[in-house]
Order: C-alpha cells, then structure tokens, then sequence
C-alpha cells in the first residue's frame, strides 16, 4: 500500500472493504447475505452497485462465496476457504494485535531452491512468505520472528520438497536488532501507521463517510490492511515511540465509538437467510 498524501483519503479496493464487510457481519453467523442490501451498504462509502456485483461475481469465481438463490434474489454465503481468511483477519486485529512484546527470541528459517523453469512457483512462494510475516535475508533464505507455518505455506504450494524450515536464534556476530531492520522495511512500516493515525485521528469523521456504519466499515478495511502487511516484528527491537502502538489504541477507541450505532444500522440494512450446508 502507498502512502498517501496528508488529508488524502487512501483508494480502497472494493474487495478489502467486502472482506472487512463480512468480517463484521456474516463471519460466523451462519447466514447468506443479499446482494442488494450489500449494494446499499456500499453506497454508503462511495462503492457502485457496478463495481459490489463485480466484485461478488468475482470473489464466488474463487471460491470464496457461494450463491443462493431466492426467487430473483441472490444471497451470498462464506465457503471454508472465506472463512478461514475472515477469521485470520480477525485473530490478527483481537489476538496477535500490531505490537508483538510476546517475542521469544526465536526466528523461524526458510530456506528453498527452485530452478529457472518454476519462476511462477517461486514467485507464489515469495508472495506467501511475505504475506505470512516473512522477510528476505538473501537468496533463498527467508525468515521471520517466533514460530511461522512456514510448511503449510510449502504443503499448499505443493513445493514441501523444495523447502527447508528451521527455528533458530542469531548467534554473535549477528544482532537481532540490525537483522530487524536491514530485512524488513521499519521505515515504511512506521509511516503507513503514522498514515493511519493521521487519517483517524483528526476528531471529526471523514467527510467521505455518510454515518458510523460506513465509518465503522472504512477503520477495519484500513486497519485490515496494515495489520496484513506489518511482519509483526519484537517491540523490544524498535524504538520506544514505534507509531503502531499509537495507531492500535486509537484503533480500539474508535472501533467502541461507531460500533453499536454501525451494528443497528446493519441490522437495518442488511437481509440475511440461513446459509446452506455445502
């Protein structure tokens, strides 16, 4: 994600505001919900019904929807693979959190060699390393701090032969504090929090936000993707004032103020039957 200019609001893709969207309500519920209710919903923070259809089309095309039909209605349903992603999103918002002081001193090692003619391989497996909190220490050898599912990663790919996975500790000469910082990007990583806590903490709503449920909405799709692309990294090896410390309690604090007027407002909104089994 670039970083965008001062007062500028960040251009949201339509599929991480529906993946925040059914985070908030349809992961775990049990329901389907209707297009046209998600359509209103969207409207309410600049979505077109274009783009909400297109964007539902696409995400059952991948397996992450199912349809439902009602009449001349169509609901849409979580499959498996949707709700393994919502509650990884969720786990990483309530339980991981943006500030790791629970480091053990610990990095999980990956290390792998794929030949020219699986550029595709290697690029799929670099992408979930990076996705996964990992960085490049060099080629070929990946790492990240604590313990990581790298071989999941491995076994998806269907690459668990061309993969080593290791957990380790940095032996003298190697400090965990420059490792921290000549792998990962602290510098971008800082200034999409400090991004965030300039957007949302201004004191008064986004102008581009109509009431709490699209405010409620445009937070988690924000937050979302930060916490997607932040490895994670001990606080121990940033400094004291690390902005993401900043931008998680002022996180919380808005997440309680819109959260019960967004709730009745969705209520309100949004039309939902029971989802199918399958």
């Amino acid at each position: 994600m670039t970083d965008q200019p001062d007062h500028a609001p960040p251009q949201h893709r339509p599929q991480s505001l529906m993946l925040a969207f059914l985070g908030l309500y349809v992961l775990d519920r049990g329901t389907a919900v209707y297009s046209g209710s998600v359509i209103d919903v969207f409207e309410r923070v600049g979505v077109s019904e274009e783009a909400v259809r297109s964007t539902l089309t696409r995400m059952a095309g991948r397996g992450l929807l199912t349809r439902q039909r009602r009449g001349r209605r169509v609901y849409f349903g979580l499959t498996e693979h949707a709700t393994a992603v919502l509650r990884d999103g969720k786990r990483r918002i309530w339980e991981t959190g943006a500030v790791n002081r629970d480091w053990d001193g610990t990095w999980t090692l990956v290390g792998f060699s794929l030949p020219d003619t699986r550029r595709s391989d290697r690029h799929d497996l670099r992408s979930h390393l990076q996705w996964a909190g990992f960085g490049m220490l060099q080629n070929g050898l990946w790492i990240a701090p604590g313990t990581r599912d790298a071989a999941d990663i491995a076994e998806r790919l269907g690459l668990t032969g061309h993969v080593s996975v290791f957990t380790a500790r940095p032996a003298e000469p190697t400090d965990p504090t420059d490792l921290v910082h000549r792998v990962f990007d602290t510098a971008a990583i800082a200034s999409r929090y400090r991004s965030f806590a300039d957007r949302w903490g201004r004191g008064t709503p986004l102008p581009e936000a109509t009431d709490d449920l699209a405010r409620l909405l445009l937070l988690h799709t924000d937050w979302l993707d930060l916490v997607r692309q932040d490895p994670h990294l001990p606080a121990e090896h940033l400094a004291e004032d690390w902005p993401a410390i900043h931008a998680e309690t002022l996180f919380h604090t808005l997440d309680a103020r819109y959260r019960d007027t967004a709730s009745a407002l969705a209520a309100g909104l949004v039309e939902e039957i029971p989802a199918e089994d399958g």
